[in-house]
């Protein structure tokens, strides 16, 4: 097959056909190595068909040259796309070239990125100019080695936002040793010269930044991209960073947009955004440094706050597996921090659906127990949970079995799980079932006035369940997240 379209663009037919049906060939590697015995090397005849008439047939040419990786063909790439006129042509001989060796040609290539930036993403040909200028990053970013930047610390005293869960925002600020705080819709605002002691709290999600010198940006894209650029966002990037280079960034856009709506906006405000940070700022999808996040607000305009990736937060690395199921660590932690009152140092612990094993690493973390015992039914949520363990350097004795058919020679001090909840799989009536037998069997595996600290999002099972447990005594209850209907119930064994 691979002869016979060669054989067709000799003798000029279809040649067009031929070159897309010969591209589709080229995909097959035994068809590649086929068509360079072919040629052995000699790819003239194609590179002649840069020169051709017809721009697909000059655009399937270079894709192929491209394919083909002939070093040879490089300067014909290189003379075809400054000559081509065509911009729809323009990104596959950038394509083509990205299969070769490029660094001669690397500050021509910038010059022309900064042109399609200067040009912007409007008119008839933005289309086309954008296509070039996608795949002129794709290309350099293969070249572009400093792009990485270490933190520091801060400057000077900034503003730093902890997102936290909703209903317990106090219980992060209470954590909270040095530095003005405030509570927020979604977190805690404190005013500091250092983060680190931040992260010895456990019970935030997310660490932000407020973009110094700026509160609300404009809707319109190229606009807040301006009004960034010339805000102390770069003053502040480069006060708390080491390293050469541009910042490479991707944009979060968070509000009541559809899909297409923030699809539109991040293209334009990165695109806008590099060009008036004259490229101090790079748009990345991958491999970013800062992440750009902006609120829509109801009234108007985007709160612009910043992530920083350089700022690496290890508290939960010990997470090496997870399951679909499992419960976020920052969560955990924070039902931890909710039970911390009625735990107690050294006690017999375990968690009867243990899954990855978060919920007995948080307990460790908080306050040493010996023993800590994890069952599950499910083998490769034990597996999973052992290798977490290993690596937090916590010791938990971790048992596959079924919690209904489990026994132990001793009584523990406590129990604490996330329950298991109604899923695709599991039926109401299935877990309700579940809920009572696992009530029942409390008092064979609970001290007398021992306590069971159960996380669930089905609390009308539970309450169901618990009517006929005259041996538990609801001691706590508390909402965790009101939205998904998570509770957590904190239940002891009556002492008869």
């Amino acid at each position: 097959m691979v002869r016979e379209l060669y054989e067709n663009l000799c003798m000029g037919r279809e040649v067009r056909q031929s070159l897309i049906a010969l591209k589709q060939e080229l995909k097959e590697e035994q068809a590649k190595r086929s068509f360079a015995y072919l040629l052995g090397g000699d790819y003239r005849r194609i590179a002649a068909l840069l020169k051709d008439e017809d721009p697909k047939v000059r655009k399937n040419a270079a894709l192929i040259l491209g394919e083909m990786e002939c070093e040879d063909m490089l300067p014909k790439l290189w003379e075809a796309y400054g000559k081509e006129s065509q911009l729809f042509v323009r990104p596959d001989y950038l394509k083509a070239m990205a299969a070769y060796d490029c660094r001669e040609y690397l500050p021509a290539l910038k010059r022309r990125k900064t042109e399609l930036l200067e040009e912007g993403g409007e008119g008839s040909d933005a289309k086309h100019r954008k296509a070039e200028l996608a795949a002129l990053r794709a290309l350099l970013s293969g070249y572009e080695k400093e792009r990485h930047h270490r933190f520091l610390g801060l400057a000077g005293e900034t503003d730093v936002i902890l997102l936290t869960n909703r209903e317990h925002r106090e219980v992060t600020r209470e954590q909270i040793k040095e530095g003005a705080t405030a509570l927020l819709a979604g977190g805690v605002r404190v005013r500091t010269r250092q983060v680190e002691p931040l992260f010895a709290i456990r019970t935030w999600t997310e660490m932000l930044f407020p973009v110094p010198g700026i509160r609300i940006l404009p809707e319109e894209p190229a606009e807040a991209a301006k009004k960034l650029a010339g805000s102390g966002l770069l003053r502040f990037l480069w006060g708390s960073h080491e390293g050469d280079g541009p910042f490479y960034f991707r944009v979060e856009v968070r509000g009541k947009l559809g899909r297409d709506e923030k699809n539109a906006f991040v293209k334009k405000f990165g695109t806008a955004l590099e060009r008036e940070s004259g490229m101090a700022l790079v748009n990345s999808a991958s491999d970013y440094e800062i992440e750009l996040r902006l609120l829509l607000k109801k009234d108007g305009g985007y709160v612009p706050l910043l992530k920083l990736y350089t700022l690496k937060d290890r508290r939960f690395s010990y997470r090496k597996q997870v399951l679909a199921s499992s419960i976020h660590p920052a969560n955990a932690a924070l039902v931890m921090q909710l039970l911390e009152p009625f735990l107690k140092e050294g006690a017999q612990v375990l968690d009867p659906f243990c899954g990855v094993g978060t919920m007995l690493v948080e307990r460790q973390r908080l306050l040493g127990a010996n023993p800590l015992y994890g069952i599950d039914i499910y083998p490769e949520a034990i597996e999973k949970a052992r290798e977490n363990a290993e690596a937090a350097g916590v010791r938990i004795n971790f048992i596959n079995r079924d919690f209904l058919d489990f026994r132990h020679e001793y009584l523990f001090d406590e129990l604490i799980t996330n329950m298991p909840s109604v899923t695709g799989t599991k039926g109401a009536e299935e877990i309700g079932n579940l809920y009572r037998s696992f009530l029942a069997r409390l008092p064979e595996v609970l001290k007398p006035a021992g306590i069971a600290a159960l996380y669930t999002t089905e609390e009308g099972m539970l309450q169901k369940a618990l009517k006929d447990c005259d041996y538990l005594k609801t001691e706590k209850r508390w909402t965790i997240r009101e939205k998904e209907g998570s509770v957590l119930y904190l239940l002891r064994m009556r002492d008869f």
